[in-house]
């Protein structure tokens, strides 16, 4: 059955945390940029920590692949999780245990170690699922590209504030507390720990599954799938080849994000004379930092496109972006000076954040009975991307060319989005579910206008009233 009461409008109520589907869409986006942040925190300061260990070349873009690799079966079972226990216990459990390989990997004291933490630490990333998970079934056809792509988009934002906050954070504990070097980015990664285990503990306070209630509820009243439905339901969902489409597209753009994550201080670094390891984290956050707006510009033009266009209009968004994305990588590649590199590096994000944007606005159409299969499939897609291209960064060929090759990949990613198509049944669906979602907001809408209207009506009358007895009253004196 379809999930009732999802909310109508994003921004319209942004504030209004008393409405569950709003506190749950900040939980959510909150919850997911401290992972991505305790993800790629490490990132940074990997140009201190490959001094200090000896790392060659290989050996980093081992840790670049561990950091991914294990992510992909994590998501995998987490969209499962998901459709079994609900969204909400899923996020508070992948946190609070997340948060001690998070910590742990303090303890590192050799490659093997480093690179097994870093393997655990990944398994955090599993938590990009849960976040489309929890916003696809709080919010209506007609905004729920909107919402997916800006908890996305902010949660992702992660990525970018680590390149300069871990650097600085590492500072304080070098410059301001006197530690060394090695101590200073091991106590910079339990902070981060720290951190992410209180948020797993908010997470399952402050939030639920679905607008009217957690899932064992709902499974009570027969609202949602039996528990022991959600296997089979997960398995017919695996057979849709449009699955393993979106898989593919997001391997060509979320996979393409946590590789540059994972290599963009280091390529800064090494490539261009003149650069400090907080300057090049600096630069590298530019990247990240686009996901404040250009994911959701990602969905915002999906439910638009959707509304010109139907579900075909999304599809069509999604390999304008792709094409904007491979395109922007080759020419970045090419750059050797700083000031040309930049801005493309800019361009470059920008279409990357909205082709993963314009991707999870067509998600939640494919499969709703699995959506936690779905979405489980296409983010392990991202990382499986991530991992492919790691292992470009772990050879002999030069970084820049890594980054032509990569380009050249996406640009012939961008046709995949015409693989995925809808019938025309689901197409009339789904077409007369986006009115009736748009129609309870035209009613929502005209019914706070009248609420505002009889409000100033109230005032008008209350200050005509008194304003006319100001007027008739005799003065004191007068009489």
């Amino acid at each position: 059955m379809e999930i009732q009461n999802k909310a109508t409008s994003l921004f319209r109520n942004f504030f209004n945390v008393r409405m569950v589907q709003i506190r749950t869409f900040h939980m959510t986006w909150f919850a997911f940029f401290s992972c991505f942040f305790a993800w790629f925190g490490i990132a940074p300061l990997m140009i201190v920590v490959r001094e200090e260990m000896g790392f060659t070349q290989s050996q980093v873009g081992w840790t670049i692949i561990a950091s991914v690799a294990v992510t992909i079966f994590a998501r995998f079972f987490i969209g499962w999780l998901c459709d079994r226990i609900g969204p909400r216990l899923a996020y508070t459990g992948l946190l609070i245990f997340g948060a001690f390989p998070v910590a742990g990997i303090g303890l590192a004291n050799s490659f093997e170690t480093f690179l097994l933490f870093r393997l655990m630490i990944g398994v955090i990333g599993a938590s990009f699922v849960i976040t489309q998970y929890h916003t696809s079934v709080m919010f209506a056809p007609n905004v729920v590209g909107t919402a997916n792509a800006t908890s996305a988009g902010w949660g992702n934002l992660g990525g970018g504030v680590t390149q300069f906050a871990m650097p600085l954070l590492f500072s304080v504990f070098v410059v301001g507390f006197g530690f060394t070097e090695a101590a200073g980015w091991r106590l910079s990664m339990v902070v981060v720990g720290c951190v992410i285990f209180v948020v797993g503990i908010l997470y399952y306070f402050f939030t639920q599954d679905a607008p009217d209630g957690n899932y064992a509820t709902l499974r009570a009243k027969g609202e949602i799938v039996q528990k022991d439905k959600v296997t089979k339901s997960y398995l017919s969902a695996m057979k849709d080849y449009r699955v393993w489409a979106l898989f593919l597209i997001y391997a060509a753009c979320f996979g393409i994000e946590l590789t540059v994550n994972n290599v963009a201080a280091m390529y800064f670094y090494d490539y261009f004379d003149g650069i400090t390891l907080v300057t090049a984290g600096m630069i590298a956050a530019s990247f990240g930092l686009m996901n404040i707006f250009a994911r959701t510009l990602g969905g915002i033009f999906g439910d638009n496109f959707a509304a010109l266009w139907g579900l075909k209009g999304r599809s069509f968004w999604l390999f304008i972006v792709l094409l904007g994305e491979g395109i922007a990588l080759m020419l970045f590649s090419r750059m050797d000076v700083l000031f040309l590199a930049l801005p493309m590096l800019i361009i470059f994000s920008l279409f990357t954040q909205m082709a993963e944007g314009a991707t999870f606005s067509v998600v939640p159409f494919i499969n709703k009975k699995a959506l936690g299969a779905v979405a489980g499939t296409v983010g392990a897609g991202g990382n499986a991307g991530a991992v492919a291209a790691g292992f470009l960064f772990k050879s002999d060929i030069a970084w820049n060319d890594a980054f032509l090759i990569i380009g050249i990949v996406v640009t012939c990613a961008s046709l995949l989005p015409f693989l995925v198509r809808f019938s025309l049944q689901q197409e009339e669906e789904e077409r007369a579910l986006y009115e009736a979602a748009h129609l309870d907001l035209l009613e929502l809408r005209a019914a706070r206008a009248v609420e505002e209207l009889n409000r100033s009506r109230g005032i008008i009358e209350e200050f005509n009233r008194t304003h006319g007895e100001k007027v008739h009253r005799p003065h004191p004196e007068a009489v």
